[in-house]
This record gives C-alpha cells, sequence and structure tokens, in this order.
C-alpha cells in the first residue's frame, strides 16, 4: 500500500468513527427525550418499566382534586373509564386545569404514584388527544346520538 492509500484509508475510518460517535450521541439524546403514552389500565396493568419516565393520559377524575394548604402541591386522580391512577404535581397548573377534562402528564411512577413533572389540560371538555381517544377506545363519533328508525305511519 502506498502513502497516498494508506493516508485515504485513515481519513475515511476516521469520517466513520466520527459519524458513529455522532449516530451515538443523537440517539442517546433521543431515547432520553422519548416518552410515551400509557392510560391509568395500562400502567397498573404493568406494561411500564419501573423507572421509565413516561406520559400518562386520561381524564381527571371528579372529585379526586385536592391542594395542600399554602403549598403548590396538588393532588388528583387519571381515570381511562376502566381504572384510576394518583397523580402528584408541585407545580403551577395550567389555567384550563379541572376536574372532568382531558389531561396529559409527563413523570414517572413513584411507590405507586404518578410524580408529574409538567402537566397539559386542554380547553374544551369534549375535547381529546386522537392518540389518547384511541387507546382509551373513545371514538369521536361515539359521542353523537345515534339516528332512530323511522316509522312509518298508515294513513
Amino acid at each position: 500500500m502506498s502513502p497516498t492509500q494508506r493516508r485515504r484509508l485513515l481519513l475515511v475510518l476516521l469520517v466513520l468513527l466520527v459519524a458513529g460517535a455522532a449516530v451515538a450521541l443523537v440517539s442517546t439524546a433521543l431515547q432520553r427525550n422519548i416518552a410515551y403514552l400509557y392510560t391509568p389500565a395500562e400502567v397498573n396493568a404493568g406494561q411500564v418499566a419501573p423507572d421509565a419516565r413516561f406520559r400518562l393520559g386520561g381524564m381527571v377524575a371528579r372529585g379526586s382534586f385536592k391542594r395542600e394548604p399554602g403549598a403548590l402541591l396538588a393532588r388528583f386522580e387519571v381515570t381511562d373509564g376502566d381504572a384510576m391512577l394518583p397523580v402528584t404535581y408541585d407545580r403551577i397548573l395550567p389555567d384550563l386545569f379541572r376536574e372532568g377534562q382531558a389531561v396529559v402528564a409527563t413523570g414517572r411512577m413513584v411507590n405507586g404514584v404518578f410524580v408529574a413533572e409538567d402537566v397539559l389540560a386542554k380547553h374544551d371538555e369534549t375535547y381529546m388527544p386522537k392518540e389518547l381517544a384511541d387507546k382509551m377506545g373513545v371514538a369521536h363519533d361515539k359521542h353523537q346520538v345515534p339516528a332512530t328508525t323511522p316509522t312509518t305511519e298508515t294513513p
């Protein structure tokens, strides 16, 4: 092998090494920021890794919201119609947060309680994110009243 060929081979190997390192770093960064959406029933069924960071989606259960006096700590339950999961959040809740509304919270499970790092609430009580509606088995057209069969009248 000539010195020129050796230099080219080293340059190609160096470029491949740098490209591989860049792909590995980007992949690691993306893995840390991915948060999958689960419903309370899926979490209770054990479909979430114990230390995983994930998004919890569902409806805020009516009558479940409680706030510590003089503190930001809020406790509430999220339901998907099949199961409930207790949630704690120690920051300011969005203005649109209410019981009976769709909510998506990002956080981790700690001792059977979902500790939220971020909470998103939707502005319309009839709106539910499509991904969450699909997981909960709620189709948007299920909220419509079925048409009745027309009756025939005899003259």
